[in-house]
């Protein structure tokens, strides 16, 4: 992750066919209602955190590399859509805070940076492969919300998060899910003041 930087003009993905919006085998249509739509974006603390989004205020969510995050980045996340941030690989991990969709996606321009990590020789700038979204700092949590917190919320069980080999860096949340994590957060706040 680093600090925005001037984005090259967003490539508008071709037309679909009908066919080509049918889900592969296995996978759920993912069916998002239409106004603000909620997510919840996994980052490990020691690469990128909620601090370093407050500082940054705004920054690319850059280096995804999973088709099905990428997807989700693409094709159904919007500017205002809210963002829970989730730390991953720490000690707790927790949701931590609350972003925002600040803009439409866009090609990732680290996949065409060779002395980046996340550069990719197969993404082409005319038909670039990876793409992402800019995310902006809302809120951090005064407590974060570990996974046995989450767990313990009857609302929370089926939340794709906390499902078994759940992986996706990139997740839909949805509605009542985001109420009771609104719920846990103000229960929190209540604790730590």
């Amino acid at each position: 992750m680093s600090p925005p930087t001037k984005k090259a003009a967003a490539k508008k993905p071709a037309a679909k066919s009908p066919a080509a919006k049918q889900p592969a085998p296995g996978n759920k249509a993912i069916r998002r209602r239409p106004g603000k739509n909620f997510w919840l974006v996994k980052t490990e603390p020691s690469v990128y955190s909620i601090d370093d989004l407050a500082r940054d205020g705004t920054t690319m969510w850059e280096g995804v590399r999973n088709y099905q995050a990428r997807n989700l980045m693409r094709d159904e996340m919007r500017a205002g859509d809210r963002v829970f941030v989730y730390h991953s690989n720490a000690d707790p991990m927790a949701i931590v805070g609350l972003g925002e969709v600040a803009g439409e996606a866009y090609p990732d321009p680290t996949a065409f940076q060779k002395q980046s990590k996340y550069f990719d020789p197969k993404s082409k700038r005319d038909e670039p492969t990876w793409m992402l979204v800019d995310i902006a700092h809302v809120e951090t949590y005064p407590a974060p919300l570990d996974r046995e917190t989450l767990m313990a919320c009857k609302p929370l069980a089926k939340m794709m998060l906390l499902q078994k080999g759940s992986r996706l860096s990139v997740q839909p949340v949805t509605p009542a899910e985001a109420k009771a994590i609104a719920a846990l957060v103000r229960k929190g706040a209540k604790t730590a003041g």
